[in-house]
């Protein structure tokens, strides 16, 4: 006799909604994955490559399990709401946006806010769509979960061990501090990469000249440079007034880095340069 199926619905079957759901594939030998996605390729492309079992219907999750919302975060609130409204009392919602507070907001007085964890499993890649869904994507990697005493206990308890069997290592943060914190720490990261390429072609008209002489430094920091726009223009949409900040401080070190150069203050460029090597202690 077949066990009793544990049917998680993914909404947004790109690179993270995507790589969940081949984790919850192998993890939960029970699960059975229902995709969904505007993009009709999507779901297709997701189907052909095992990443979901059935094409799902945003009209038909009153028998979920699970729902994990995995698109751009200028959209999640829509999605979000309407999926509130459709769920059992049991359902377990979780959404995956890097950034939290908007998010957040816009829900706290629905009716299944208990049902709903505020997540971001900080991990990807410069690649989307299902095709680049990845095992393992998410191990020993931080999910940040934000107001978990608005869920109800036993959906916390249910889905900290659905990301530990993921490999997930749990952090707690306010959605205020969390917005704040990844404005330095990837969103920043994000546009110095866009701005790095974006200079260097306007720079280098001859594209064959930057394939050419790319070196693996360039190539690193560039490669952030192929992620989706799609993705991150609501990003920084959402979360511009920490963007702004952390943007203005990185601008000001390097408007303060070029004067040094401009002043042949080449000891203080060692001493700047030597200072910040101490990042090699703190990211080992």
């Amino acid at each position: 006799m077949e066990g009793i199926k544990e049917k998680f619905v993914v909404i947004g079957l790109g690179l993270i909604g995507g790589s969940l759901a081949l984790d919850i594939k192998v993890k939960r030998a029970n699960a059975i994955v229902y995709g969904i996605d505007k993009e009709e390729k999507h779901v297709e492309k997701a189907l052909e490559l095992g990443v979901i079992d059935v094409k799902g219907s945003i009209d038909e999750l009153n028998n979920a399990d699970w729902v994990i919302i995995a698109v751009p975060v200028d959209k999640t609130v829509g999605i979000l709401v309407d999926v509130l409204d459709k769920i059992n009392s049991n359902t377990i919602v979780f959404d995956v946006g890097s950034t939290k507070n908007h998010i957040c907001e816009a829900i706290k007085n629905h009716t299944n806010r208990r049902n709903f964890i505020a997540a971001h499993p900080i991990a990807g890649t410069e690649f989307s769509g299902p095709e680049a869904a990845l095992r393992d994507l998410f191990l020993e990697r931080t999910n940040i979960i934000c107001e978990v005493e608005k869920t109800a206990f036993i959906f916390q308890e249910k889905a900290l061990q659905l990301f530990k069997e993921i490999g997930m290592r749990i952090r707690y943060m306010d959605p205020i501090s969390h917005d704040k914190h990844i404005a330095y720490m990837s969103h920043l990261s994000h546009i110095s990469s866009f701005m790095l390429g974006k200079t260097v072609i306007e720079e280098e008209k001859n594209e064959r000249d930057i394939f050419d002489m790319a070196g693996s430094g360039f190539e690193s920091t560039v490669r952030l440079a192929k992620s989706s726009p799609a993705m991150w223009t609501p990003i920084f949409r959402q979360n511009k007034e920490q963007v702004v900040k952390s943007l203005s401080e990185y601008i000001n070190n390097l408007n303060a880095f070029k004067e040094l150069l401009e002043q042949d203050k080449f000891d203080e460029v060692f001493k700047t340069l030597d200072e910040t090597n101490r990042i090699k202690q703190i990211l080992k």
